[in-house]
């Protein structure tokens, strides 16, 4: 088991392997995340209503 101390050390080693991405390419990908978890929210609430149509109906409420 190493030291916390050593263990310290190497993540800051591995800290400089890092390739961040640009600030235009994280924009993109934070809108393309964005928009889909917009689309899939959309969706569920539409199953969601034609579920809950579906079930009254056959209730009979």
């Amino acid at each position: 088991m190493t030291s916390p101390f050593t263990y310290l050390k190497h993540v800051r080693e591995e800290f400089t392997h890092i390739v961040w991405p640009s600030n235009r390419t994280a924009l993109a990908h934070t809108l393309v995340v964005i928009f889909i978890a917009i689309g899939i929210a959309l969706m569920v609430g539409l199953l969601d209503y034609v579920f809950g149509l579906v079930v009254s109906h056959f209730a009979g409420v």
